[in-house]
């Protein structure tokens, strides 16, 4: 698991350093970390609504939003995933 998000995570990196023609994270990433913060906050109540009634798929697909949201503000503020594991490592003990 923690490969696709590591593989996301660089993704997310290059195009905000490399900021391609129609590039959806390019784009959000420039508008700054109020709005990318925003985006989190919203697919965070779309993961929700989700969840309590639109179904097992919608609920899917929602929290892939969230998670993608999230790595982009974490990008953002400079946090990498290792650092992210650690803290959930941290908390399993």
């Amino acid at each position: 698991m923690t490969e696709v998000l590591d593989e996301l995570y660089s993704v997310i990196v290059d195009r905000i350093k490399r900021k391609p023609q129609g590039s959806y994270t390019a784009e959000i990433a420039s508008k700054g970390k109020g709005y990318v913060a925003r985006k989190v906050g919203e697919e965070a109540v779309e993961t929700i609504v989700a969840s309590l009634s639109e179904g097992k798929e919608r609920f899917i697909s929602e929290s892939a939003d969230l998670i993608y949201h999230l790595w982009v503000l974490m990008a953002i503020e400079g946090v990498t995933p290792e650092e992210l594991y650690e803290e959930l490592r941290r908390r399993m003990k």
